[in-house]
C-alpha cells in the first residue's frame, strides 16, 4: 500500500504576523511536489490567521490541545476551537509537551482519544532521550509510548506517527538514515503485532529531529520513512526543499 508522503512544519514558539505571513507568501508560490501533504503547526494565538492566510492545498495544525470540549481549564484551547478556526490538525505528546510541561503518556492518550473524537486528526509524537538510547532501551520506550497512543486510536487514517529521538531535536544531531529506518522499521513490527498487520501497512510514520534540505533526501529514501516533523527549518524557504525531498 503506498503511504502518501507528509511532511509538517512545527513552528513551536515563533514567528509574528510579519514573519509568518512572509513565509505563508513565499509557501503559496512555490512549485511544491502534488503527490505531498504538507500541514503547518502554527502557535494558537494565530492559527485563524494562518489559516486564511495560507493556501487551501496546505493544511494548518495547532500544537496542542486539551482532553474536553470545554470548561475551567484557564489557558487551554479544545479540538472543537480549533476546528472552528477551519483547521484540521493537532500535534500532540511532542518531547517538549512531555519534558519541559511534565505531560504524562496517560494524558497524552487521553488528549489524543478526544482530538480524534472531535475530528480533528493528530500529528502524534514518540522518542527516546540521550539516557535511554545509550542505555539501549529505546525500543522499550518508544513501544510504551505507541502503546498509549495506539489504545486511544479507533481510525489509523487519521493518525500520523512522528518519531522524534528527542537527543536530535534543535541539536543539530541528526539520526542517521539508517538509525531512522531501524527505528521506524521496529515502529511497525510492532503495529503489527499489537493493532494489525493492515495498520502497520498504511500508517505514516514520520521523523522529526534537525531535519534540514542537507539531510532530508537520504532520509526520505529509507523505505519506512514516509515524511518529517521539521522544526528550525519550517520557518524558512528551505521548508520547500524539505517538502520536494522525494522529487
Amino acid at each position: 500500500m503506498s503511504r502518501k508522503f507528509f511532511v509538517g512544519g512545527n513552528w513551536k514558539l515563533n514567528g509574528d504576523k510579519k514573519s509568518l505571513g512572509e513565509l505563508m507568501d513565499t509557501m503559496n508560490a512555490a512549485k511544491v511536489d502534488p503527490n505531498v501533504e504538507v500541514v503547518c503547526g502554527a502557535p494558537s494565538i494565530y492559527l485563524d490567521f494562518v489559516r486564511s492566510k495560507l493556501d487551501a492545498k496546505f493544511g494548518v495544525a495547532a500544537q496542542n490541545c486539551y482532553k474536553v470540549a470545554k470548561g475551567a481549564f484557564t489557558g487551554e484551547i479544545s479540538p472543537v476551537m480549533i476546528k472552528d478556526c477551519g483547521v484540521n490538525w493537532v500535534i500532540l505528546g511532542h518531547s517538549e509537551r512531555r519534558h519541559v510541561f511534565g505531560e504524562s503518556d496517560e494524558l497524552i492518550g487521553q488528549k489524543t482519544a478526544h482530538a480524534l473524537e472531535s475530528g480533528l486528526n493528530v500529528i502524534a509524537c514518540i522518542g527516546e532521550k540521550l539516557d535511554e538510547r545509550e542505555g539501549g532501551i529505546t525500543e522499550k520506550v518508544v513501544f510504551a509510548q505507541t502503546k498509549v497512543i495506539a489504545d486511544n486510536v479507533k481510525d489509523w487514517s487519521k493518525v500520523v506517527l512522528a518519531y522524534e529521538p528527542v537527543w536530535a531535536i534543535g541539536t543539530g544531531k541528526t539520526a542517521s538514515p539508517q538509525q531512522a529506518q531501524e527505528v521506524h522499521d521496529k515502529l511497525r513490527g510492532w503495529l503489527k503485532a499489537n493493532v494489525s498487520e493492515a495498520v502497520a501497512s498504511s500508517v505514516r510514520i514520520i521523523y522529526g529531529g534537525s531535519v534540514t534540505g542537507a539531510t532530508c533526501k537520504e532520509l526520505a529514501s529509507q523505505k519506512d520513512v514516509d515524511g518529517f516533523l521539521v522544526g528550525g527549518a519550517s520557518l524558512k524557504p528551505e521548508i520547500i526543499e524539505i517538502i520536494n525531498a522525494k522529487l
